[in-house]
């Protein structure tokens, strides 16, 4: 190592701070900055497949409602198919597959209305189940944390799929499963995400 490299201290790591949700997503925190509000819109009107809901919670340790949370979600539409030009297919026209969403201050629940995604091509030619990839920052989080939504309804793709098998327990895997109810003509999928503790949701480092 060069010796004025030698004398070099770490930076300090800072978190998200409790003002994320205004630098991006200001509309939700009452902030009229923008003509049109960044990242909501995931599947837009003209993506085919079963259009869905999903709500959640983001609980601590102690199973506390965490209400300043932000929550990004990717994917693939109802072809499987992701809106990169990296990725093979054509999607919808306007179909971004991703938004981005807060929890609410109050009740600390979130949620939001896409298109169910169909299985997507993995590495090695495996096939993944249908899932939506999230990222989740928040007030005492460093790093923004990775995980996965499955489906319930989806138990013989869930069963196959090569992230969910890298899990070694049942249980944990458990925690990646969204339940389906039924919200008027709208299937509602629950997703709760617990940061620690007991049955914590299992992260990836990606």
């Amino acid at each position: 190592m060069p010796q004025e490299l030698s004398y070099l201290k770490e930076t300090a790591s800072q978190t998200a701070g409790p003002y994320v949700h205004i630098g991006l997503a200001p509309g939700a925190a009452g902030f009229d900055i923008y003509k049109r509000e960044l990242g909501w819109d995931i599947a837009g009107p003209n993506a085919k497949g079963e259009r869905i809901r999903i709500e959640g919670l983001v609980t601590d340790g102690m199973g506390s409602p965490i209400k300043d949370v932000l929550l990004e979600a990717w994917q693939a539409n109802a072809d499987g198919i992701y809106a990169h030009p990296e990725h093979p297919g054509e999607v919808e026209k306007g179909f971004r597959g991703w938004g981005r969403v807060i929890t609410d201050f109050e009740t600390g629940e979130w949620g939001f209305d896409t298109v169910k995604p169909g299985p997507v091509m993995g590495r090695h030619g495996a096939m993944m189940a249908p899932h939506i990839n999230l990222w989740i920052v928040a007030r005492g989080i460093n790093i923004g944390l990775n995980t996965r939504l499955y489906f319930s309804d989806e138990a013989e793709a869930n069963a196959a799929d090569p992230v969910l098998n890298l899990i070694e327990w049942e249980r944990r895997r458990g925690t990646l499963i969204a339940h389906r109810d039924q919200q008027g003509d709208v299937p509602l999928y629950r997703f709760d995400i617990k940061l620690q503790g007991e049955d914590e949701t299992v992260f990836f480092d990606i």
